[in-house]
């Protein structure tokens, strides 16, 4: 197993832009070189959206598909200054995932054709086809990374993923479970879009949930959705609390301020969080790491440390010299090094796959 460097790209569910994670990469360490980030164009982003919601006729899809591989490479190219990675590791754009036993699917946009082209080295994408071939549910699948980076013996870690969608990874000695909780930012920044008319997109700073107070009376309505009560493993996506949950919630929230709708649906990921832990992971953790868009949400943060005890440390990968943004793309660039070198990137306990599995499709210059 040699030692390389990495360039992991990954852009979520909540569709506003792309991470890039430059790691050199070796069989008992990883360390980030170079983070930069490319906001998503309005245009494309609206088209991405359409395209999670299931609204683009395959001709348009397909335009998408090459379009947003031009725009990785592009910006690929931008963030890389003096540096060329040995090879690629690109997540693409997910806009359909399915993970039902009987028919799963999942579809990440973004051709890395023209990555491989632009930098003139190999691109490794497709990571979760293969697992799901193999019966498990293509998620998730940064738990590698998070076992390589962040366990400590002797602790119950949490590495707790604020996307798009929340998923967590508890390690706990031997134990090693991981799995989607629910919803992370795919609800707030729903509502940020709606509340006012498309001219912001996110909760900047928490600071609209700070101003409002929750509805108890949804949010205990809304706990009894039957995921999260399902164990593991499991893993969800807009498909189930995006856009369609999302007009059901506004429909009950008419009589609510603005500022407390973004305050419900803010409480409504920390306590959905924190149910998931309960229900399904043992044992109350020692350490919560927060990473992910979700993390520089300063209201979201103090709701979900205040789901647990005291007693429990919360913090961010950012004190722990990982920037929040980073963590994603890093674990596509390590299931990209694995790839590469012949091993599998699953853990078939998290997944639910029969086997592991070599991940990653790889495209050559």
């Amino acid at each position: 197993m040699k030692k390389r460097l990495v360039l992991g790209i990954m852009s979520g569910t909540s569709i506003d832009g792309v991470d890039y994670a430059l790691c050199e990469i070796g069989p008992k360490n990883i360390r980030l070189r170079r983070l930069w980030t490319a906001r998503f164009p309005a245009k494309l982003q609206a088209t991405l959206h359409a395209a999670a919601r299931g609204d683009l006729k395959s001709h348009p899809l397909a335009q998408a598909h090459h379009d947003l591989g031009r725009f990785y490479a592009l910006h690929a190219q931008k963030g890389m200054a003096h540096f060329r990675p040995h090879f690629v590791g690109l997540h693409g754009q997910t806009i359909y995932h399915n993970p039902s036993p009987a028919t799963p699917a999942t579809l990440q946009l973004g051709e890395p054709a023209y990555l491989a082209e632009a930098l003139r080295v190999p691109v490794v994408s497709n990571f979760r086809a293969a697992d799901m071939a193999a019966g498990g549910q293509g998620a998730p699948l940064a738990t590698r990374f998070h076992q390589f980076v962040f366990a400590q013996p002797g602790r119950h870690v949490c590495v707790n993923n604020l996307g798009g969608i929340s998923n967590v990874t508890s390690l706990d000695g031997p134990k090693t479970l991981a799995f989607d909780t629910g919803p992370a930012n795919v609800l707030i920044d729903l509502a940020m879009r709606y509340l006012s008319n498309g001219r912001l997109t996110f909760d900047k700073g928490g600071r609209h949930a700070a101003r409002g107070k929750p509805s108890e009376k949804l949010l205990e309505g809304w706990l009894k959705h039957d995921y999260f009560a399902a164990k593991p493993p499991k893993s969800t996506g807009r498909e189930l609390f995006g856009e369609p949950f999302f007009k059901m919630a506004l429909r009950q929230m008419r009589s609510l301020s603005p500022y407390d709708k973004v305050a419900t649906l803010t409480a409504f990921t920390a306590r959905s969080l924190a149910l998931n832990y309960r229900l399904h992971l043992g044992s109350t953790p020692d350490r919560i790491i927060l990473t992910g868009g979700g993390a520089s949400n300063p209201s979201l943060v103090r709701a979900i440390t205040a789901q647990f005890p005291p007693s429990v440390e919360v913090l961010t990968s950012e004190a722990l010299g990982w920037p929040v943004e980073s963590i994603e793309p890093a674990a596509f660039a390590l299931l990209a090094w694995l790839r590469m070198e012949g091993q599998p990137g699953n853990l078939p306990r998290t997944t639910g796959a029969r086997r592991p599995a070599l991940l990653g499709q790889v495209s050559e210059y």
